[in-house]
C-alpha cells in the first residue's frame, strides 16, 4: 500500500475512534457492537465503519455535495455489506 492510501486509512480510523469516543453519531458504536456480535473482530468492525464514512466521503467530493448524515447512518445499517 502507498504511503498516502495508508495516511489516508489512518486518518479514516482515527474519525472513526472519535465517532466511538464521543457517540456522535451514537449509531457507530451500535454498529461496532452488532458488528462484533455476528463475528467480526473489532479492528474489522472499524474498518467496515470506515468504508462506509469513505462511501459517503466519496459522494461528497464526486457530487459536489454536503455530507449527508442519513445517507452515511443508512450505510452503517447496512454494513457488512456495502453498495
Amino acid at each position: 500500500m502507498s504511503d498516502k492510501k495508508v495516511r489516508v486509512s489512518k486518518l479514516i480510523l482515527e474519525v472513526v475512534e472519535r465517532q466511538l469516543l464521543s457517540s456522535k453519531p451514537v449509531q457507530a458504536k451500535e454498529t461496532l457492537d452488532r458488528l462484533i456480535s455476528e463475528g467480526f473482530s473489532e479492528e474489522d468492525a472499524k474498518h467496515l465503519i470506515g468504508s462506509a464514512l469513505v462511501v459517503e466521503m466519496h459522494s461528497v467530493v464526486s457530487d459536489g455535495r454536503p455530507f449527508q448524515e442519513k445517507r452515511y447512518l443508512a450505510l452503517l445499517q447496512d454494513l457488512p455489506r456495502l453498495p
